[in-house]
C-alpha cells in the first residue's frame, strides 16, 4: 500500500440497487446487457473481466437481473452482495451455452441494448440467441445515470485531483536537460502510484516539439534547457475514480520569443472556460468560451481538439465538451477543461484542470498554478 493511499469504500449495497433500479426504469422496456467494465462497476461495484467466455450482467424489462458468468471464475465476485442486490448469478460451463442463458432470462424483447464496448465474438452470438431483439448501443441509457455524479463520486475525484496535485507539486525534482522523456515518465509513474493512486494510467511528457503533439507519449528524446515541455499524467484511485491533468513547464528560460505571449492567452483561454461553467449553459458554450480567446488572438487553427472530457470510472467520458453538444450542463457533472495551443515542429502548450458543476456555480479539484513553471 502507497504511503498517501487514498482507501474509499465501495458503492453500499442501497447506492448499487438503487443504480439497478435507476438503469432499469432508464431502458424504458429494453433489455439491458452490460459487459465487464466501467458500466458493470457502476452497477455491481466491480468492474469483472472477460476474454472468449461471456460473462454479462443481465437486466431484463421485468424480472430480476442476473449475472451470467463462467463457473471457474465466479469466486471472483464472491464480495459483490449480489443477494442484497437481488441479482441472481448464473454459472456455466464450458460445454454449456451462455448466450441461451441471457436470452432465456431477457425473453421475449424486441430490442436489447448491449454495453458500447462489448466485444463483437460476443455481440454476434447474442444476435443468433436472440434473432427477433434489435441490437442497439447501452451507452446513452447508462450515461444519463452516470453523468451526474453523487457525493461519493465527487469526493473520490476530490482526492483523485488533489494526489494528482502533489504529483505535479514534484516534477521539478525530475524533469531537467539531459534526461530522456521516458526516464522523467518512469518517476513520474512511479510517484502517481506513491501519491494514492492505484496504478499510472497514462504519463504523457512531450518536450520541444514533442509539446505540439497533444497525444505524446513518452520518447527517448533528450530534454534540452530552453524546451517547453507539456506534463500530462492521471490514474484512478482505489474507488475507481480519475485524475487527469496537465501543466506545462519549462526547462530554464523559453528559448522561443513568441512563448510568453501565447502563454498568456492559453491562460487567459483556460480562465474564461471555467468561469463559464454552470448548471443551465450547454456544453458546448464552455467549448465556445475558450475557444474565441484562442481564435480572436489568431491562433484558432493551432487548438485542434475539443476544450474537455467527462471524467468518473473512465478517464474520457460523456459530458464531452466541444462544440455541437447542446447538453445542459447539470450540478453534479464533472469534465476537463484543457484547451492548447500547438506550433507544429516548435513547441506546445495545454492548461487542464478537472470540473465539477455545482448548485451555485464551478468546483475544480486541481489547484496547481496555471503560470508556465520554469523548473
Amino acid at each position: 500500500m502507497s504511503r498517501r493511499s487514498l482507501q474509499h469504500p465501495a458503492p453500499d449495497s442501497a447506492v448499487l440497487r438503487a443504480r439497478l433500479e435507476r438503469a432499469r426504469e432508464a431502458a424504458g422496456g429494453t433489455g439491458l446487457v452490460i459487459a465487464p467494465g466501467s458500466d458493470l462497476r457502476y452497477l455491481l461495484g466491480q468492474a469483472g473481466g472477460s476474454l472468449e467466455r461471456l460473462t454479462t450482467l443481465v437486466i431484463p424489462a421485468d424480472g430480476p437481473p442476473a449475472l451470467v458468468v463462467p463457473k471457474l471464475e465466479a469466486p471472483g465476485y464472491a464480495e459483490v452482495p449480489l443477494a442484497e442486490l437481488g441479482v441472481e448469478m448464473i454459472t456455466w460451463v464450458d460445454s454449456e451455452n451462455p448466450y441461451a442463458a441471457v436470452a432465456d432470462r431477457l425473453g421475449d424483447l424486441e430490442r436489447v441494448a448491449v454495453s458500447d464496448f462489448t466485444p463483437a465474438l460476443h455481440v454476434l452470438a447474442l444476435r443468433d440467441a436472440l434473432p427477433r431483439a434489435r441490437q442497439v448501443l447501452a451507452g446513452p441509457i447508462i450515461r444519463e445515470l452516470r453523468m451526474r455524479k453523487d457525493k461519493a463520486e465527487i469526493d473520490a475525484l476530490r482526492l483523485a485531483g488533489a494526489a494528482i496535485d502533489r504529483v505535479h507539486a514534484r516534477v521539478g525534482e525530475w524533469l531537467r536537460p539531459g534526461r530522456t522523456e521516458a526516464e522523467v515518465g518512469a518517476d513520474i509513474a512511479a510517484a502517481i502510484v506513491e501519491e494514492g493512486h492505484a496504478t499510472a494510467d497514462f504519463v504523457i511528457v512531450g518536450s520541444g516539439p514533442n509539446a505540439a503533439s497533444p497525444h505524446h507519449d513518452v520518447s527517448d528524446r533528450v530534454i534540452e534547457s530552453g524546451d517547453l515541455v507539456v506534463v500530462d499524467i492521471g490514474g484512478p484511485v482505489p474507488a475507481g475514480y480519475f485524475s487527469d491533468s496537465t501543466r506545462t513547464y519549462a526547462v530554464g528560460e523559453p528559448r522561443d520569443a513568441d512563448v510568453a505571449a501565447t502563454y498568456a492567452v492559453l491562460q487567459e483561454a483556460q480562465r474564461a472556460a471555467v468561469e463559464a461553467v454552470r448548471q443551465g449553459v450547454t456544453a458546448e458554450s464552455i467549448d465556445a468560451a475558450a475557444r474565441e480567446v484562442i481564435v480572436a488572438a489568431g491562433f484558432g487553427d493551432l487548438f485542434i481538439h475539443r476544450t474537455g472530457h467527462g471524467i468518473g470510472l473512465d478517464v474520457h467520458e460523456d459530458p464531452y465538451i466541444v462544440g455541437g453538444n447542446e447538453l445542459i450542463l447539470q450540478p453534479g457533472m464533472t469534465f476537463s477543461v484543457e484547451p492548447g495551443i500547438y506550433q507544429p515542429g516548435r513547441w506546445g502548450a495545454r492548461i487542464e484542470d478537472i470540473v465539477a458543476v455545482t448548485e451555485d456555480g464551478v468546483e475544480s479539484f486541481n489547484q496547481r498554478p496555471h503560470e508556465l513553471t520554469i523548473v
